[in-house]
């Protein structure tokens, strides 16, 4: 096996995050081969205007291992994002090296404002995009052919994608060895990395536990990161009362006031959110799915999961073309019983 060559593009006043973020998850990504070697997955360069020292936003300094006229061979190529983004001069020298490299490239990823460079190229021009939320007007205006979604993490469209920067990054990075090496690498690399949760990119950017969490009390403070974190257990409004050290009424009182809806009906959405996650993963059926995130039946959870999404659960599974084993195995079994009792 060969591994795979990623480069990443170095240049002035980038932001470090995004440089050595993909290129320590790319360089942790192995597996075993048949002969139980251990292979590395990708091999990583970096790449510069030139092979002189750059440096990142924060102050790190850089050096280039290659100048991008001596790039080799790509399988996958990243842009980081800069807050140098009008630098007219660089973002010219880099989109007229993406316009020759990109299109023989096999996929090619823009983080955050890595867009303008990539954009300028015209390559994305009709095709839908992704940015960093602060970006996004700015994007549109400079770049009217693009069809933004300034919400999603990250999209893919043909052999390129894009994502809002930052963490993100993390995210589209570990989706991307998904798309190489099989879900179960991406999913050990991220407990290896301590990530408390794989995304998807169709997760909007700023998130609902998030914005709870900015928009709360100090009382409130912990009690959304709380509730997703123990989905399962009693949410009821006595419990999270008496969590918050306040009477039910006036919980259910104060918790409206500050956030505009009822403390049952923020639980009921963070479980059909996270079960929406969860109902992605194969091999798993739907009313142990209901039942992980906390609903007593199957019925109940399926009858929540319509109100909330516009339709049963077997059917969202079914337009994202999931079968799972165990709902296959479920539904063969209830076909089986009737004809086991008529022998």
């Amino acid at each position: 096996m060969i591994p795979k060559t990623v480069g990443l593009i170095v240049f002035e006043q980038m932001a470090a995050d995004e440089l050595t973020g993909p290129a320590e998850i790319f360089f942790r990504a192995k597996m075993l081969t048949a002969d139980g070697h251990e292979f590395r997955c990708y091999h990583i360069i970096t790449l510069g205007i030139s092979t002189e020292s750059c440096v990142t936003e924060c102050g790190i300094i850089v050096k280039p291992q290659l100048a991008i006229k001596d790039a080799p061979s790509l399988d996958t190529l990243i842009i980081p994002g800069s807050s140098g983004v009008h630098d007219a001069r660089l973002n010219k020298k880099i989109a007229r090296w993406l316009g020759h490299r990109a299109p023989g490239t096999r996929r090619t990823a823009a983080l955050g404002t890595g867009i303008y460079q990539l954009a300028a190229t015209g390559l994305l021009d009709g095709r839908h995009v992704t940015t960093h939320w602060r970006f996004a007007k700015d994007v549109t205006l400079r770049f009217p052919k693009l069809r933004i979604n300034p919400n999603r993490l990250f999209i893919k469209d043909g052999p390129f994608y894009t994502c809002a920067g930052g963490a993100s990054a993390v995210d589209l990075s570990l989706s991307l060895i998904e798309e190489d090496y099989g879900r179960q690498i991406a999913l050990k690399l991220a407990r290896e990395l301590v990530v408390q949760l794989k995304r998807f990119g169709e997760q909007e950017q700023y998130s609902e536990p998030l914005q709870f969490q900015v928009e709360s009390s100090e009382r409130f403070a912990d009690l959304a990161g709380w509730i997703l974190c123990n989905l399962s257990r009693d949410l009821s409004i006595e419990a999270l009362a008496q969590r918050a050290c306040m009477s039910p009424r006036n919980f259910a009182r104060v918790f409206r006031h500050a956030f505009g809806t009822t403390p049952a009906e923020f639980v009921a959405t963070a479980r059909i959110r996270e079960a929406q996650r969860r109902l992605r993963v194969p091999r798993t059926s739907i009313e142990s799915v209901g039942a992980s995130v906390g609903f007593k039946s199957a019925d109940a959870f399926s009858r929540t999961f319509e109100r909330h999404v516009g339709c049963r659960p077997s059917t969202y599974r079914a337009r994202l073309g999931i079968t799972p084993q165990g709902d296959f195995l479920n539904r063969r079994s209830r076909d089986v019983e009737p004809l086991l009792a008529l022998a």
